[in-house]
């Protein structure tokens, strides 16, 4: 065992680039499927019977392929065409594609959009009745209802299951690595690697990151949980 050579001060200061790497990735994708998982969810339970079938074909697909074949389309796909390649030199939003953290963000993007969707979907179509009647009972409207009643009621508790969809992104970020010079946590660790031939000590050494990282993410929603899904638990006498 030779963790001396993980604690040289090159080494640290690449799995520090890996870290700053893997959490701008995952709080950005998280962001950005956040948005469109709430587009998403309202599309699939709206009244356009077209917009459901289009947005579940959507979800049905990223769900139903690898996130890694999704991040090889994207990158080695989309971004390899020749009629991007010409255009990503001056044309918007073309530019983009010659950027790895670009295509590696609109890859998680997109997945975590479709699981966070169905989630969310999920929520809506399982609230109360009676929270509906009790709305539509004040005279408001269906978007009023919507914005005011179901969907905070349906964020709340698809709380606990998107804590699981966090936790698996933190760990899917590890995929970047498959995009050429992305420097996330578990490419820095393949580089100590190839550089010292350490791979216990290198991946090791990864692995506890994320695991400390994901202690700290279920530690957040628990405290989440704790306070916004209180009303749940039971009372005692």
């Amino acid at each position: 065992m030779k963790w001396d050579v993980i604690f040289q001060p090159s080494n640290l200061a690449l799995y520090g680039e890996g870290i700053l790497t893997t959490l701008a990735l995952l709080f950005s994708s998280l962001a950005i499927g956040a948005v469109l998982a709430l587009l998403f969810a309202l599309a699939l339970t709206g009244r356009s019977a077209q917009l459901r079938a289009v947005v579940g074909a959507y979800t049905y697909v990223v769900r139903g392929t690898p996130l890694l074949i999704q991040v090889y389309l994207i990158y080695y796909g989309l971004g390899q065409l020749e009629w991007i390649q010409a255009r990503w030199d001056d044309t918007w939003p073309w530019t983009y594609f010659k950027e790895p953290f670009f295509c590696a963000l609109l890859a998680f993007s997109l997945n975590t959009a479709g699981y966070s969707a169905e989630m969310l979907a999920g929520a809506i179509r399982e609230t109360s009745a009676g929270e509906i009647e009790a709305a539509q009972a004040y005279g408001m409207g269906h978007w009023r209802t919507m914005w005011r009643i179901i969907l905070p009621s349906a964020l709340r508790r698809s709380l606990p299951a998107y804590s699981n969809e966090v936790v698996m992104m933190l760990q899917s970020t590890s995929l970047a690595s498959a995009v050429p010079s992305m420097i996330d946590v578990t490419s820095a660790a393949s580089r100590v690697y190839s550089k010292f031939y350490l791979p216990f000590e290198a991946f090791l050494f990864a692995a506890g990151i994320y695991l400390v990282a994901t202690f700290m993410l279920v530690g957040v929603f628990r405290l989440a949980e704790r306070h916004f899904l209180a009303y749940l638990a039971p009372r005692q006498n």
